[in-house]
């Protein structure tokens, strides 16, 4: 069965009543796009915790909420007739097009890599000065650092093997450690700063997501230390009252949790 024409349905369905809003919503009828602005980041925020939770359902619902940005968007867009949800479909067609000659021309690949070799190569010859230029100074700096590799990458700045990176971080961290014996805070930090970026690029060739895997942590963490919390609440006692070796015995607990 085709379901095509019930997609096409929703959408149009979902434009109608952005129209609507727009006219008569005196809440949507207020919004800009820098008033929104903030209001997507934190769905999308929404959206990537629920993937890491592999919560479908709210996937879904996430989805939902961001396309309902990207149309308030284009409808703002329109009222100003700067662009129209048309312009921004047609807009990523032809750059996915264009971006895929191995699809959609006559280039051959053999696999992912050289896929996304010609994709940086492709965007430099669409006017872009730099790899890098595509990377939003905003993005949070551990997801910038792993886009930052991604990139250069790209085009073949890149080490060769695992091991090399490994080295690589061992070096940092030495570098590091001897700045921590100095004393050094300035240095300390510029040290650290090299020690993550490093981390970063060797879980890259782990093909291993650092923000996933650091996010998988923090769960990991706040749900024993909220085990801890409740033992601890069941004793009569608060967690400054016990000794840490009080407070390890239930920390082992919920590890096995």
């Amino acid at each position: 069965m085709n379901a095509r024409p019930e997609q096409l349905k929703a959408l149009e369905r979902l434009l109608n009543i952005m129209d609507e809003l727009r006219e008569q919503c005196p809440w949507d009828k207020k919004q800009t796009m820098q008033t929104l602005r903030h209001l997507t980041i934190e769905e999308t925020y929404e959206l990537g915790d629920a993937i890491l939770d592999n919560d479908l359902d709210e996937v879904k619902k996430e989805l939902g909420d961001l396309l309902l940005h990207i149309v308030f968007y284009a409808k703002i867009g329109s009222e100003t007739q700067d662009f129209d949800i048309a312009d921004v479909a047609n807009g990523i067609c032809e750059k996915l097009i264009n971006r895929h000659p191995h699809i959609y021309g006559d280039v051959k690949v053999q696999d992912e890599e050289e896929v996304k070799q010609n994709w940086e190569s492709i965007k430099l010859k669409e006017g872009k000065k730099s790899v890098l230029e595509g990377v939003p100074n905003s993005l949070p700096a551990l997801v910038k650092a792993n886009r930052i590799q991604e990139k250069v990458a790209g085009v073949g700045f890149d080490w060769e093997h695992p091991e090399q990176v490994f080295e690589k971080l061992k070096e940092e961290l030495a570098e590091l450690q001897h700045e921590v014996k100095q004393n050094d805070m300035d240095k300390m930090e510029s040290e650290f700063g090299d020690v993550l970026f490093s981390m970063v690029n060797y879980a890259r060739f782990l093909k291993i997501n650092p923000e996933n895997a650091l996010e998988r942590t923090n769960k990991k963490f706040i749900k024993r230390f909220q085990y801890l919390e409740g033992k601890a609440k069941e004793s009569g006692n608060t967690l400054r009252e016990m000794t840490l070796a009080e407070m390890d015995v239930f920390w082992e607990e919920a590890k096995g949790l």
